[in-house]
């Protein structure tokens, strides 16, 4: 396993990450247990997770079961000091069933006190190495949302200034050691940076966002701020919500795959999408690659990702997932993986 440095902390966090959106609602405990004993063996020791998982599909009846699986890991197995453990507060959503703190869950002091000691208490744990937000409190360009035209901010938008003070407060209580952003605009990590330096207020240590072969727009603006700054990226969706792996191709839907049990996931039900993708998959094959390890082992490349956040159902597919580590793509691999990129850039942002 490869090992990098979150952020400008003193925390190295393994290249590959296990996430763990699908535990609870796909996967049943002792699947997530087997994932996580699987994971740590091979020397993952960086875990995912969030207040709002799982999310495959979202439910009122299985709300909160990944963090609750978790902590019951951690309270059976003794290695909390053994994982770098990441999870997420929620910001304001739109979606009826998704209820936190009695549904009005901003990223105001209030939810966020409140919501990392639900946390530690599911997670059975006294800190959380990474505290991220999820969304921004403001309406941004993100889960599949192309660029922003205007400013659609409330007076109940939470100022980031509100929401950085009160993550704030959790490092200084000791619950926290460092935080970090997700789904997260150039103007939003700018900003936060700014607040750090002007108002002495934490430097936030990464940012988690969608990269892979079919969106990597994180290149565009976030890529510098990443290598600048030292906010790296920890790529979620690396597969493109399984995309890549070419299972999708021809309009099938495995059963109890993602798309046969979340219909809720459109983000990469695009035009060009099923193109690129079998594009992609076709390189793969004619190197003698497998297509999932092929998509990983390019994000695993880029240098300014930090950690590349894989989830899977089954073990098989997670032991595929986990050895993408060992691939190293040549430079004939990748010339082809741009050839498709230039003709089909990034269908699915």
């Amino acid at each position: 396993m490869d090992y990098r440095t979150l952020g400008r902390t003193d925390i190295n966090v393994s290249l590959i990450c296990l996430g763990t959106m699908t535990w609870g609602s796909q996967n049943s405990e002792a699947e997530a247990h087997e994932q996580l004993d699987y994971a740590v063996a091979q020397g993952v020791n960086f875990i995912d997770t969030a207040e709002g998982y799982p999310v495959t599909p979202v439910s009122a009846d299985t709300q909160f079961l990944t963090e609750t699986y978790i902590g019951n890991w951690i309270a059976q197995r003794g290695k909390r000091d053994d994982i770098v453990l990441a999870t997420k507060v929620s910001g304001p959503s739109r979606d009826p069933i998704r209820k936190f703190r009695g549904g009005n869950h901003r990223l105001d002091r209030r939810n966020i006190l409140q919501a990392v000691d639900d946390s530690l208490t599911r997670l059975k744990t006294d800190y959380i190495d990474l505290y991220q937000v999820h969304w921004p409190d403001r309406p941004v360009p993100s889960f599949g949302r192309r660029g922003i035209a205007t400013i659609e901010d409330t007076a109940e938008t939470v100022s980031i200034e509100e929401t950085l003070s009160a993550l704030a407060e959790l490092v200084q209580a000791g619950k926290v050691r460092q935080i970090g952003l997700s789904n997260e605009t150039p103007w939003g990590v700018s900003e936060y940076l700014r607040l750090s330096r002007d108002a002495g207020l934490p430097r936030v240590a990464s940012i988690q966002n969608a990269y892979n072969l079919l969106n990597r727009t994180f290149e565009i603006g976030l890529s510098e701020f990443a290598l600048r700054e030292d906010v790296g990226l920890l790529a979620y969706s690396p597969l493109a919500g399984g995309n890549l792996t070419g299972k999708y191709l021809g309009g099938v839907i495995p059963a109890g795959s993602r798309r046969d049990v979340s219909r809720q996931f459109v983000r990469y039900d695009l035009p060009n999408q099923a193109v690129a993708s079998a594009r992609y998959v076709a390189i793969a094959h004619a190197f003698g690659l497998d297509p999932a390890q092929m998509a990983l082992a390019f994000v695993n490349a880029q240098p300014f990702v930090t950690s590349n956040i894989i989830g899977a159902t089954s073990l098989e597919q997670l032991r595929t997932d986990i050895a993408s580590i060992d691939i190293r793509l040549t430079s004939e691999q990748l010339a082809a993986i741009e050839d498709v990129h230039r003709l089909i850039p990034d269908p699915c942002p």
